[in-house]
């Protein structure tokens, strides 16, 4: 799983680099499914449950599954969240980021550092004997004193031999009694997706790309993390491909 998640920070290295102004959706998709292959990984997105694309490229208000198009240019001043994951040898590999296209406004980079600090939080609390129900508070305490919303209706969830298993691990405190502690050998994926405004969304009649219902900004940030008795590793971390 780490080897699939080394898979996976590459590429999104490479989006990091290559997001500009002009470029469109669909070609960050042809050069993440490139650098896939060439890492002799499978995209693990392309045909799961239909879906037609290697990336998920969500812009501005949209939440996550946008689907790339030719037609999509991004412009100075949008946000793209880009998801994407790989199965390498039988096993997945799942992370997020949300990427400002040159210089974004101000509220806008907030809620880009608000998201990326609620994940941050979080895996802190990826520790043996703490509760999925940790994880969820740390997001939500975090990200509603900021003042912004959390989306409700999708969620982070367990990845090992399936991209997507148990425990599902939602990003604010749901009343169902004990959440699932967390034991050493779990991998999970992480997700907060932020919103600017309300916590509401709407699916569009693709049939995948979920937007905010008031179309103001949302970010979304993932990490595959697993539990260890050293604490959290984070098994996509960018680190070596960012020159740390």
């Amino acid at each position: 799983m780490r080897d699939a998640n080394r898979i996976v920070a590459e590429v999104l290295c490479l989006m990091l680099d290559t997001v500009a102004p002009g470029i469109t959706t669909f070609e960050l998709d042809l050069m993440a499914e490139d650098l896939c292959r060439k890492r002799n990984s499978v995209p693990a997105f392309k045909g799961y449950h239909g879906y037609p694309s290697s990336l998920c490229v969500s812009l501005n208000e949209e939440v996550v599954h946008g689907i790339p198009s030719r037609k999509r240019k991004l412009k100075k001043g949008d946000i793209l969240s880009v998801d994407f994951g790989v199965c390498y040898k039988g096993f997945f590999g799942d992370s997020a980021i949300t990427i400002p296209v040159g210089k974004v406004k101000h509220e806008t980079h907030q809620l880009l550092k608000a998201t990326q600090k609620s994940l941050e939080l979080a895996i802190e609390q990826v520790v043996i004997g703490n509760r999925v129900s940790d994880i969820s508070r740390a997001v939500q305490e975090y990200v509603e004193a900021k003042g912004y919303s959390v989306v409700r209706q999708f969620v982070g969830h367990g990845i090992g031999s399936s991209l997507h298993e148990g425990p599902e691990v939602p990003n604010y405190i749901q009343n169902r009694g004990q959440s699932p502690r967390l034991i050493e050998g779990m991998v999970i994926a992480i997700e907060p997706m932020v919103n600017l405004g309300t916590a509401k969304v709407k699916i569009l009649r693709d049939g995948w790309t979920v937007i905010t219902a008031d179309k103001k900004p949302s970010a979304h940030f993932e990490h595959s993390v697993a539990v260890t008795v050293d604490g959290p590793v984070v098994l996509s971390s960018r680190d070596e491909f960012l020159g740390y």
